[in-house]
């Protein structure tokens, strides 16, 4: 069994807390309404009320199309990714051999080691699974954005709420994925010291804050600047 330190259980259970309690406190905690995800689910509401009104939907359909681009290179890194970290599983010794040389630098041993990398791989299959699923609720709203009807339908404005609705979802699993890339970064200092990676946690949690309630694009967004 592997040799955990206190302080490697600590750094764990630390970065994980944190990373669970921004997720609630951002997704479903009470200034949710006012991070740049609402807003820009606000957005993508009357993106779909416009495009009931053009005749010609290629804006709509590039709009998407760009979306779809983003979402599929994050799918594809992950998998590059992935592949990177079993690949490393065979160089175990060889890694722990090159990160003591560095200064400060906690003393491993093999099973810590190789679990550290497998807690790196579950993260990123758990983004793998999120973009995925993003990737799959653009092309369904793709398919929605072409089945809309004329503004004159009687079910045009719920037509263009679903559509909507289902671009929202794929922003929001995709959200999901990108936080998981950003703790998984902070896990890479786990391989260098225990203390690191608590740091790193918590510097991360605040980077992801600031950029969804605090930053200059949510100003914008907001009319505030």
């Amino acid at each position: 069994m592997p040799e955990f330190t206190v302080l490697d259980v600590v750094a764990i259970c630390w970065a994980f807390a944190w990373w669970i309690g921004y997720t609630i406190f951002a997704d479903a905690g009470p200034r949710r309404r006012n991070s740049i995800s609402a807003h820009m689910a606000r957005n993508r509401h009357r993106w779909m009320e416009q495009m009931l009104q053009r005749d010609i939907r290629m804006v709509d359909t590039s709009i998407a199309g760009n979306l779809i681009t983003g979402i599929s290179f994050f799918s594809s890194t992950t998998i590059l990714v992935l592949i990177g970290l079993v690949a490393l599983l065979g160089y175990t010794q060889k890694a722990i051999e090159t990160v003591a040389t560095l200064p400060f630098a906690a003393v491993t041993t093999p099973g810590v080691w190789e679990c550290k990398v497998v807690l790196l791989v579950v993260i990123f299959i758990y983004a793998f699974f999120k973009f995925t699923w993003a990737f799959r609720l653009s092309n369904y709203c793709s398919i929605l954005i072409g089945a809309a009807p004329d503004p004159s339908d009687p079910d045009a404005a719920r037509a263009a709420a679903r559509a909507a609705r289902m671009s929202m979802m794929s922003a929001h699993n995709f959200n999901r994925g990108i936080r998981a890339y950003f703790f998984a970064l902070s896990a890479l200092a786990w391989f260098y010291h225990p203390v690191a990676f608590i740091v790193c946690a918590a510097w991360v949690t605040l980077v992801l804050y600031n950029r969804e309630f605090r930053s200059h694009a949510l100003e914008i967004l907001t009319g505030h600047h």
